[in-house]
């Protein structure tokens, strides 16, 4: 599997008891702190690139810090982030440590409301001030905020124009920076207009203060400011006063889970790390809806509310096919569907048969759809059992019988994941080298010359993993036919909703639509499409048509695998080599629930998407295919 750096990670913590009550309870008055390393820790898988915290302590007094935050870069960040936490409490003699009071009025990070957040750069913008939470300072408390989010914004240049007109400098032109100041500027009004209503009631000095942070409404700002967000999200923010939020894109791209009891509500990107954090049940833990947020006052109170009429339903499909932790109850049975929904063409490949056929797996992220393989394979295989007695019963005889009965699909681990190739070694043919060594084989699992070896993966992407190592190590076992499987549909278009893969040029069904174009004299629809995208971009108001759709439009999906064939298997290799992809009809009935497919179909939900892959599209026309010509 090609590594995809994809959607961030969030975890928020709010505690609603005080922190002698958790000290009590669960022994410890880092209890909250604690769960959030757990959230983090499990959903590791979410962004290696860098992790931050942010904190925020209530009732802290005049003079004393209340709004923390630690980040770090890198693979070790959530260790090292809360390792320096901890530094701050290594010297403390024990009682002190374990004083719950103590704690609450002195120590960094004793707080009640806790963030925390994995990110991979989809942006190419790496350093550690690109790290979440961003921060925006004020002296006063409830204009403080601590901002982190799962997203990507395809709309940055409209938003950044309009903050700009009014007067703000955003740091940077980012979409983190730029919500930053947009949600800063709301806040700032808000707190603003609660200021005038208390003077209206006669209220002075802290009763004002007191009072403002009782009724902050993080509603009315959320309402300004996500209804121009175009792009996949959820946004999650703290207050210096103790409010906070989470905010979910009104098509539902980005997930976003949450759980609540009388001690405690928490956020997170999935369902089972909550579970797993809190042992709780499966059903406990609701799926925050499209366009709805999450909102819990300074005084604890929970609720949610709608903040933006909910668009139709497009959450990620990639999210059930990768992304997200296969330990989920229901992705993992999708994963399972989408493994046995491809057995019929499997069976096509490999001409049925099974006796001549040994199954495998490209670890580690294709397991669970090579188990839902293997038993649909199985379920044919005992049908096959089934018809053979009852056409024969009257005939057979007992070792003709016990033949039948011991028929097995063989299933074997083939490929190995063996080791990481070493960004230090920078020579070309070197890192070839190594890279074609990533993955290992089992010597011996097949028959030499007589077995087809089906493989089964989750995606095909790049093709850079198969064409540098996978089919080339696959082939000195000597299989008769080689036979890779994607568990997912052809991916054909970029994403620009937290994935990193936006460039037309880096998908191999592109490159091999191109290839097709050229080969038979239609080259022509390239340029046609190039004018096509010119123009749907250079449109004042929404874009209506993806133009790259017509590149793909005169193949067939067997033609389009068939060139990709070409393109990816090295030269030398013996074995003849197949590709079978999932069908876009098999993913929607395997993953009802997700049914954004634009990676596949190039039906964007949002008109940000349709602008950004027309733009892509010009850009590989300028820089690349016209420069060649």
């Amino acid at each position: 599997m090609e590594v995809l750096k994809h959607e961030c990670g969030v975890a928020m913590i709010r505690l609603l008891k005080p922190l002698e009550y958790y000290h009590e309870k669960y022994g410890t008055w880092m209890y909250g702190l604690n769960k959030l390393y757990l959230l983090m820790e499990k959903q590791h898988n979410r962004g290696q690139e860098g992790a931050g915290l942010a904190c925020v302590k209530l009732e802290a007094s005049p003079g004393e810090e209340y709004m923390f935050r630690e980040r770090a870069l890198g693979t070790g960040a959530i260790t090292e982030i809360f390792a320096s936490v901890h530094n701050h409490y290594k010297d403390l003699p024990a009682g002190k440590l374990n004083d719950p009071y103590f704690a609450k009025t002195n120590l960094p990070f004793a707080g009640e409301l806790y963030m925390g957040h994995l990110r991979y750069s989809t942006t190419g913008k790496t350093g550690i001030s690109f790290v979440h939470p961003f921060m925006r300072r004020n002296n006063w408390r409830a204009k403080n905020l601590a901002l982190c989010g799962n997203f990507n914004l395809t709309n940055v240049q409209d938003i950044f124009e309009e903050i700009t007109t009014i007067g703000q400098h955003p740091r940077a032109y980012a979409d983190t920076f730029i919500m930053l100041e947009q949600i800063g500027h709301r806040l700032d009004r808000e707190i603003e207009r609660l200021y005038k209503q208390c003077e209206t009631d006669g209220l002075t000095g802290m009763d004002i203060t007191d009072a403002i942070e009782a009724h902050v409404d993080l509603s009315n700002v959320l309402k300004r400011c996500a209804p121009q967000w175009d792009g996949g999200y959820v946004i999650c923010g703290l207050t210096g006063s103790g409010e906070s939020f989470s905010v979910r894109d009104p098509w539902g791209i980005r997930p976003a889970f949450y759980y609540a009891d009388d001690e405690i509500a928490v956020l997170a990107s999935e369902r089972p790390v909550i579970q797993t954090a809190f042992n709780v049940h499966a059903e406990d833990v609701k799926e925050l809806k499209p366009g709805e947020a999450v909102l819990i006052s300074k005084a604890g109170e929970f609720r949610t509310a709608q903040i933006m009429e909910p668009k139709k339903n497009e959450a990620c499909s990639f999210e059930r096919i990768y992304f997200s932790r296969g330990s989920d109850k229901d992705i993992y049975q999708e994963r399972k569907r989408l493994g046995e929904n491809l057995v019929p063409a499997i069976l096509k490949s490999i001409d049925n048969d099974l006796n001549h056929s040994v199954f495998s797996f490209i670890p580690n992220t294709a397991e669970v759809a090579y188990f839902g393989m293997q038993q649909g394979l199985n379920n044919y295989l005992n049908k096959l059992k089934k018809e053979w007695i009852a056409d024969r019963s009257h005939l057979l005889q007992e070792e003709e019988l016990e033949q039948i009965l011991s028929m097995r699909v063989r299933c074997e681990k083939v490929a190995i994941k063996d080791i990481k190739l070493r960004t230090f070694i920078a020579e070309g043919n070197s890192r070839n080298d190594l890279a074609a060594h990533v993955y290992d084989i089992t010597y011996g699992s097949i028959v030499p010359f007589e077995d087809n070896l089906v493989v089964i993966d989750d995606s095909i992407v790049r093709g850079t993993t198969l064409r540098q190592s996978i089919i080339g190590i696959l082939d000195r076992l000597h299989p008769k036919k080689i036979v890779i499987v994607s568990s997912s549909p052809q991916v054909r278009y970029p994403d620009y909703y937290g994935i990193d893969m936006s460039r037309m040029n880096e998908f191999i069904a592109f490159k091999a639509a191109v290839a097709l174009l050229e080969e038979r004299g239609q080259s022509q629809i390239l340029h046609d499409a190039y004018a096509k995208a010119k123009e749907q971009y250079a449109l004042k108001g929404v874009p209506t048509e993806n133009a790259v759709k017509a590149i793909y439009a005169p193949f067939t999906d067997e033609e389009i695998s068939a060139k990709m064939v070409e393109l990816l298997t090295p030269a030398g290799t013996k074995a003849k080599v197949e590709i079978v992809y999932q069908t876009i009809e098999g993913l929607h009935e395997a993953c009802p629930n997700n049914p954004g497919d634009w990676y596949f179909s190039g039906n964007y939900p949002t008109p940000g998407g349709t602008r950004m892959v027309n733009k892509a599209f010009i850009n590989y026309m300028e820089e690349e295919y016209l420069v060649k010509k």
